[in-house]
């Protein structure tokens, strides 16, 4: 596929067996470094091939700033123009992964359409041959990774290739060749003497790697600017003590072809300037700390915050296991874990007293990172820790500090013996200060959404009561941005042989319309209670709400059941129009005569209606955040909606509760809160 597209790299990936996440199978054209980041992904990632399998179709990505507007996270890993094309492969009845191939940004911004079939073509072609591996039982297991190898032959054969190198021996610039990897190939005896190591100890490995003054973040990123870009790329480097050198990086293929020079000094730059530190780890490569970076930004709760440090730090690390701690009244929290067969061997910590001596309490409460090589030490320094081996060698316990206090520990254990040395404890000590401002920030939101949780169920009813006649199920979910708390509210109030239904919706999402809503919620209680007719509860709850003074709306509809008779009598407040399923399947939309909003107008009148309701009859009140979505016309939503009801309104009560929720616009990105109250008229037994 990449010969006939001429494209430079690519990826198969396909879908885990048990969890929604997509696994890189096979790679071509990039070393694993650029692309270790996103070996796995998960399906509802901000990322073009999990686009392309949410979506089933090809997502096509033209350039820098279309990159950065659509997938920032990948913008921010890999800050170079290229562009890429994403796919799912899959048959008419199985889903099986995705691919991406990427081109050069040189190429044209859009795919010709000869490109479009060939890629379709192909990812077709793949699906039918992975449905034929699946239907004969054979193993799918990723490829170790392999790199394209387009060499072009040199005329003359070997022949033409020693003299080749003979040529490149006798000119007076340094030119040497590197493979996909960075590793030096091929060097001349200038280029040599430049850099100061002999060739026979450049061959074979990374450039920045063999040369002390060359390991540096920047210059490695020319190098990967050129190899994904396919643009020719430059830098200037000092090798001490006061020599400069320039460095031209041209790309193929197969490698890069590199031209070494002797440089002017560049101007108002001291001797040190440009000098990396020596011994630079390379413990986690750029595209790692970057990535990581980026996405500890979207992470929302402190869960994500552990499945991130599990998909991105630990095999980075290579550690075998994690778990991370937290605190609360004094005792240490497990606040997740991975890698651990045995749940016991980790939840023994839960609850532990700070005051206890052992390494994850030692480490929250001082804030010092604590590593040790062998079980042996660890047992040495803390004799009177409790607890049984957990089958691992060697641990790192390091201190998760944000706003200048412990937050947590992260506690990396590894199966066999790790020695850590003093550069590797540098970056695994800097890499959980990232994660300590995310586990913050989660922290935090998880206690929001907590206390927010709490309130809203303490003001809506736990359980709706049980009528003569009448079959209820209702549902309430929050809006999916924001805080989760808001003032949709509804009820079911029995008055003797009758019984009254109410819905409505408080203006806003925040703990001031909640608590309104729970005002309200009582108000229309009491006031129906008493005995008023449907037509005063609305007045008396408007007139309520506009001398709290809180500068507030609401919208409400409220009903009187009467299911002997089968009679409704309805009393709306601008609110949407309920609708009726009448037992034959037949929807009809109750936009009968109301009131306006509450709040609104002191001296409003708000009319009534009475409509049948036999017995088979559904009737369904909502909010508006069932049915309002951002681009989608309010009419043509209201008559899904009764699509939907007309087509389940057979089903079990609860089971059509949650078919409404679930299929409707709104029912994937919700910037409204949902309340939904299903009344259906039964025979009395």
């Amino acid at each position: 596929m990449l010969d006939d597209l001429h494209a430079h790299s690519g990826a198969v990936y396909l879908l885990a067996p048990d969890e929604p996440v997509l696994e890189m199978a096979v790679k071509a054209g990039l070393p694993r470094a650029f692309t270790a980041p996103w070996e796995r992904v998960g399906l509802a990632a901000p990322l073009p091939v999990a686009q392309a399998l949410r979506e089933l179709r090809l997502i096509w990505v033209n350039g820098e700033e279309q990159m950065a507007a659509r997938f920032p996270r990948i913008a921010v890993v890999l800050p170079y123009p290229f562009a890429l094309a994403a796919l799912p492969v899959a048959t008419p009845g199985t889903v099986y992964g995705a691919i991406y191939v990427t081109w050069p940004g040189s190429r044209p911004p859009e795919l010709a359409e000869w490109e479009r079939e060939h890629l379709t073509a192909a990812c077709e072609r793949l699906a039918w041959r992975l449905e034929r591996v699946d239907a004969g039982n054979l193993p799918l297991g990723p490829d170790p990774g392999r790199l394209t190898t387009r060499r072009t032959a040199l005329a003359g054969g070997t022949a033409g290739s020693a003299e080749a190198a003979r040529m490149a021996a006798r000119l007076p610039h340094g030119l040497c060749a590197l493979d996909l990897h960075g590793s030096i190939s091929y060097m001349n005896p200038a280029a040599a003497e430049m850099l100061g190591v002999p060739a026979g100890a450049l061959i074979g490995s990374p450039l920045w790697a063999a040369v002390p003054w060359l390991n540096d973040p920047m210059y490695e990123d020319r190098y990967r600017a050129a190899l994904i870009s396919g643009q020719v790329t430059s830098f200037v480097a000092l090798r001490p003590p006061g020599d400069w050198l320039s460095f031209r990086l041209y790309p193929g293929s197969d490698g890069l072809s590199v031209r070494i020079a002797r440089a002017r000094p560049l101007a108002g730059t001291g001797h040190t300037a440009g000098m990396p530190a020596r011994g630079t780890a390379r413990l986690v490569t750029i595209s790692h700390l970057l990535n990581l970076a980026t996405a500890l930004t979207e992470t929302v709760g402190v869960q994500d915050v552990v499945k991130l440090v599990a998909d991105q730090i630990a095999p980075a690390v290579g550690c075998k296991a994690l778990v991370i701690l937290g605190s609360h009244g004094g005792r240490l929290h497990v606040l997740g874990h991975r890698g651990y067969p045995d749940e016991y061997v980790i939840e023994r910590w839960h609850g532990v007293p700070l005051s206890e001596q052992i390494p994850g309490t030692h480490v929250l409460t001082t804030g010092v990172p604590a590593f040790f090589d062998s079980w042996q030490q660890l047992e040495r320094l803390y004799p009177k820790r409790q607890g049984t081996q957990d089958g691992m060698a060697s641990w790192a316990f390091l201190p998760l500090i944000a706003s200048g206090r412990p937050v947590g520990t992260c506690v990396l254990a590894y199966a066999e013996p790790h020695p850590f040395p003093a550069d590797e404890r540098a970056v695994l000590t800097s890499l959980c200060g990232l994660i300590a401002q995310a586990l913050e920030r989660a922290l935090l939101y998880d206690a929001k959404q907590q206390l927010a949780q709490g309130l809203q169920a303490a003001l809506l009813p736990h359980s709706l009561p049980s009528l003569p006649g009448i079959e209820a199920a209702a549902r309430y979910l929050p809006a999916t941005l924001g805080m989760e708390i808001g003032g949709d509210f509804y009820d079911l109030v029995p008055t003797g042989v009758r019984a009254a239904a109410v819905l409505g919706d408080v203006q806003g999402h925040n703990v001031t319309a909640a608590g309104l809503m729970g005002q309200i919620r009582t108000a229309v209680r009491a006031y129906t209670t008493v005995g008023q007719p449907p037509a005063a509860v609305m007045r008396s709850t408007n007139r309520l709400l506009i001398d709290l003074g809180v500068e507030l709306f609401a919208s409400c509809v409220y009903l009187r059941l009467d299911p002997g008779p089968g009679r409704v009598v309805m009393a709306r407040a601008g609110h949407p129009p309920p609708l009726l399923r009448r037992p034959d399947g037949q929807v009809r939309v109750l936009d009968l005569a109301g009131g306006p909003l509450l709040g609104i107008e002191a001296e409003a009148s708000y009319p009534t209606s009475e409509f049948a309701l036999p017995p088979g009859s559904v009737l369904a009140l909502y909010t508006d955040g069932l049915i309002e979505s951002p681009g989608v016309d309010i009419e043509d939503a209201l008559a899904e909606l009764g699509e939907l009801l007309a087509l389940y309104g057979d089903e079990p009560l609860e089971a059509l509760a949650d078919q409404l929720v679930r299929d409707t616009a709104t029912a994937v990105e919700r910037p409204d809160d949902v309340a939904l109250l299903l009344l259906r008229a039964v025979r009395p037994v």
